[in-house]
């Protein structure tokens, strides 16, 4: 089963923003949040914010409120804060927030995740959904697991799901 987009809708260009949320890293040194941009860059799509900032539930709920009023944006893509340390909140920041949730995402990366790093697997706390008509992922910071999130589930995916929330 090979992952192409869905055929008749090849080719449109889908804007995301891109958040690294993370107490250690800096513009320079976020090479996760770099990859996304490289990742969705080279399939064709477009970057209309980029931000990095702390593991703080409040500054995560925020940011997602302004991105979620932003025309321009199709989709938000949070990598960083996904597993159950006590600085992890960012999936206890946007689970509550998102209207509509697809389990399959975190079920499926979870899976693949398994794949590659055993049953380590099982702390991820990776979650998709809806929030203000914007397609909502969240996922691991390390490289490996953006690489995978991107690659095997959101690139393949991620034009026929802003056309189904844009109707």
């Amino acid at each position: 089963m090979t992952n192409l987009p869905h055929p008749d809708i090849k080719g449109m260009t889908v804007t995301c923003a891109v958040i690294t949320v993370s107490d250690t890293r800096s513009p320079e040194t976020d090479t996760s949040g770099q990859l996304i941009k490289q990742l969705l860059q080279n399939a064709g799509h477009a970057i209309g914010e980029y931000a990095l900032l702390k593991d703080e539930p409040t500054q995560i709920r925020a940011l997602l409120a302004t991105l979620g009023q932003r025309p321009d944006l199709d989709a938000l893509i949070f990598n960083g804060g996904t597993g159950i340390a006590p600085r992890d909140t960012t999936y206890d920041a946007l689970e509550n927030e998102l209207s509509k949730t697809l389990p399959g995402f975190g079920e499926l990366f979870r899976f693949l995740s398994y794949q590659e790093i055993g049953s380590r697997a099982i702390a991820s706390r990776a979650v998709a959904g809806v929030y203000q008509s914007k397609l909502v992922f969240s996922v691991p910071g390390s490289s490996n697991a953006v690489k995978l999130a991107i690659e095997k589930l959101i690139l393949p995916e991620l034009v026929h799901l802003v056309n189904q929330i844009k109707g």
